[in-house]
C-alpha cells in the first residue's frame, strides 16, 4: 500500500473513532509499528491529527473563526458522506469541488484516486493533491478569504467560467424543497452557482444538519441536482421532492 493511501485510511479510522492507538492501526492496515509512527508523525506535521503516547487523537482547533469549528462540527456524518461521494468519481473524471469542511474531507478520499483533472477555489482542497503526480489541480485566483482559505470574487467566477467539467461537487448552508440549494455566505453562494453552471452533473453534499434548512442566498433549484449525498435518508416531505425532480439520493 502506498504510504499516501494507508495516510489516507487512519485519517478516515481516526475521524470515525476520534482515538486510535498505534496497535489499533498495525491491526487494522496490517503494517509494522514503526510504519504506523512515521505515518503519525508526517500526518501530525500537516495538522490532520495530534499525536499522543501510543497513538493520536484529531487535532485541536487551530486558530479561531467559523471554518475552523466547522472542520470540528459533525466529523463522523462529514466522513461517512466523503466515503460515499468517493465511489461516484472515477478515474480521469474532471471535477469542480468547493471550499467546505466536508469537500475537504472528500478531497482526501479522492486522493487515492489516479488522473483527475480538479479546480477548486480552496487552498487547503488544493494542497492535498500537491503531491499527486497524476493529478491536475486549478486553483483560481481572486480575492483571498484567509479565514476560510479560499479565493472569492468576480475574477474568482471569471475564471471558473473558463472550465467545463464532468462533475461540481458541493457543500450547501441549506437544502429545502421549495427554496433548494441555498448558502449563508453570498460570496461562496455565487462560487458554487458559477461551479454548478459549468458542470454536466452536480453532487451535494450535506450531513442532515443542512436538511430542510433555508439559508440567506440561492445556489440553485432543486432540480439542478443530480446525486444528494448525506448521512442519512432525508425525512418527508423533502424526500418526496427530491425523488419528484428524479435525484439520486445516496445515503448509509
Amino acid at each position: 500500500m502506498k504510504p499516501s493511501d494507508r495516510q489516507t485510511k487512519i485519517t478516515r479510522i481516526l475521524r470515525n473513532k476520534g482515538r486510535v492507538s498505534v496497535d489499533e492501526l498495525v491491526s487494522e492496515l496490517g503494517t509494522s509499528a514503526e510504519t504506523i509512527r512515521r505515518d503519525l508523525t508526517v500526518l501530525s506535521s500537516a495538522g490532520k491529527l495530534q499525536k499522543i503516547h501510543g497513538g493520536a487523537i484529531l487535532p485541536r482547533v487551530i486558530g479561531e473563526g467559523a471554518f475552523q469549528q466547522r472542520m470540528q462540527e459533525n466529523v463522523i456524518a462529514k466522513s461517512q458522506i466523503a466515503e460515499l461521494a468517493c465511489k461516484l468519481i472515477s478515474p480521469g473524471d474532471t471535477l469542480f469541488i468547493d471550499t467546505g469542511s466536508t469537500t475537504l474531507i472528500l478531497a482526501e478520499e479522492l486522493a487515492s484516486i489516479d488522473n483527475l483533472t480538479i479546480v477548486t477555489n480552496s487552498t487547503d482542497i488544493a494542497n492535498i493533491f500537491d503531491t499527486k503526480s497524476s493529478t491536475e489541480v486549478f486553483l483560481v485566483g481572486g480575492s483571498y478569504n484567509a479565514e476560510n482559505h479560499e479565493t472569492i470574487g468576480s475574477l474568482a467566477i471569471a475564471q471558473l467560467k473558463t472550465f467545463k467539467m464532468k462533475y461540481a461537487i458541493l457543500t450547501v448552508g441549506g437544502i429545502d424543497a421549495t427554496a433548494g440549494i441555498m448558502d449563508f455566505n453570498i460570496e461562496e453562494a455565487q462560487i458554487a452557482k458559477a461551479m454548478a453552471e459549468q458542470a454536466e452533473v452536480l453532487i451535494v453534499l450535506a450531513d442532515t444538519s443542512k436538511l430542510n434548512r433555508i439559508g440567506s442566498f440561492k445556489v440553485a433549484d432543486l432540480n439542478r441536482i443530480d446525486y444528494l449525498v448525506s448521512n442519512n435518508s432525508p425525512d418527508e416531505p423533502l424526500k418526496t421532492a427530491l425523488k419528484n425532480v428524479e435525484i439520486k439520493i445516496i445515503s448509509p
